[in-house]
């Protein structure tokens, strides 16, 4: 089975698709990096709506999502986002994790898999 990468660099690849599996690496927020939990969540959705789409696939797909943030009090907050950006009736497999992450401008970090 082939393996095609998308944005490949020395560390890490962005998007790694494996015979019909497309995966994601953690994406942050470009544009809203340092602003709200739900702006930054935002910008990260639509990142990730573009690395699918470079993909062949889209949200509709989502086998799993992994979502980390720095304060689970602004876990509402991210939810709001992502209930508004999710395919309704094709939910992935979903966790939420509070932890630290790279740089103190990024309050939210998400992963997903996705069928192609």
């Amino acid at each position: 089975m082939s393996v095609e990468r998308f944005e490949t660099g020395p560390r890490m690849s962005q998007v790694v698709v494996h015979g019909n599996t497309v995966y994601l690496a953690g994406v942050v927020a470009n544009k809203a990096a340092g602003k709200s939990v739900t702006e930054q969540t935002q910008d990260i959705l639509s990142i990730i709506d573009g690395h699918l789409a470079k993909a062949g696939t889209d949200k509709s797909k989502l086998l799993s999502a992994t979502i980390y943030i720095t304060d689970m009090k602004t876990f509402p907050e991210m939810n709001a986002a992502w209930d508004g950006w999710v395919s309704a009736g094709n939910t992935p497999a979903r966790a939420t994790v509070e932890a630290k992450l790279a740089a103190p401008q990024y309050n939210v970090e998400i992963m997903v898999v996705a069928a192609k």
